[in-house]
């Protein structure tokens, strides 16, 4: 008993020693011992930060998509950029082989990564083509309703 207490005692010291040298977040030490290296571990404030970014994101692309509906001429540039940025952030959220702590980005994020690939590759064309930008959003829509029921 005295010697369980006492490895304990040296792992508790050790580990606090370990992560007190340590230039990164204590749980980041754990997180790579106890997590694969292909699986994407996104924290609560990380993943809270890029929804705002890709929320804001939408809100360019909408605005960049408005002057169709009143015939005026879209900006394609304004438009392709917009949803680079917006697969760049879905990208870095997107799970690795190994998975994701959110079930959603496994379940979800890859398809709308690809989904947005699409619909910049489409805004590329000549002529352009924005009706799948416009189905971007409705992509997060959908999603949001699907795991607000879980």
């Amino acid at each position: 008993m005295v010697n369980q207490q006492r490895t304990i005692l040296l792992a508790t010291l050790a580990l606090v020693v370990l992560t007190g040298c340590a230039d990164s977040n204590p749980m980041d030490i754990i997180r790579q011992a106890t997590y694969p290296p292909d699986f994407n571990y996104v924290s609560g404030q990380e993943l809270q930060d890029s929804m705002d970014q890709l929320g804001y994101q939408l809100q360019q692309l909408d605005q960049a998509l408005e002057p169709a509906e009143s015939g005026e001429e879209v900006q394609q540039q304004e438009v392709i950029a917009v949803l680079g940025n917006i697969e760049r952030i879905g990208t870095n959220l997107r799970a690795g082989d190994a998975g994701s702590n959110h079930p959603f980005l496994q379940d979800h994020m890859s398809d709308f990564v690809v989904d947005v690939g699409r619909a910049r590759i489409a805004a590329m064309g000549n002529p352009p083509s924005y009706y799948l930008a416009g189905r971007v959003s409705g992509g997060c829509v959908n999603c949001h309703r699907i795991n607000r029921d879980r």
